[in-house]
């Protein structure tokens, strides 16, 4: 394709040094993204000369652009280089959530764990540990569990106790 003269406009000449700059992969001043907008940043001329007044010029490069088939390769570093860092984001916010996750299951744990702590050292008014004295190698029977609502023989027989008192 060849570029239509510049015809002594400067406009036109940037915007045509432009395209070929950016085609080649050699931006001066944009970020070398192949747009209309990077364009203009790069021919230092304001948008509406692409979309108003040199239309031809536009269409000119959005055709180079599209016939060129891939993008410039120091763009393309800078592309693969942002997914990159995307997905190094993407894992550490996840990691992040993990680790949020986590403290607050530590949080619960240790908040129970100060709650029996208090109440076994007797530093939380009105309760009460009744230790359950039973042999060393041979566990409370379910049974009496589910009898007794969960607070076994020996219980029964200490408020039986009580009550015969």
């Amino acid at each position: 394709m060849t570029a239509p003269p510049a015809d002594g406009d400067p406009i036109r000449a940037a915007i045509l040094a432009a395209q070929d700059r950016l085609l080649t992969g050699t931006p001066l001043r944009s970020s070398g993204r192949l747009s209309v907008s990077q364009l203009a940043i790069e021919a230092g001329v304001k948008r509406w000369h692409l979309t108003h007044q040199h239309l031809d010029l536009k269409e000119l490069f959005q055709a180079r652009v599209k016939a060129q088939g891939s993008t410039p390769e120091a763009f393309s570093k800078e592309l693969s280089e942002h997914k990159k860092l995307k997905k190094k984001y993407d894992d550490l916010r996840q990691h992040c959530a993990d680790l949020e996750e986590r403290l607050r299951v530590y949080a619960a744990a240790v908040n129970l764990l100060a709650l029996e702590n208090a109440a076994l050292t007797g530093r939380e008014p009105g309760a009460r540990v009744i230790p359950m004295p039973r042999t060393q190698n041979t566990p409370l029977p379910v049974s009496d569990l589910l009898h007794t609502g969960g607070h076994g023989a020996a219980h029964d027989r200490s408020n039986s106790s009580e009550g015969a008192s």
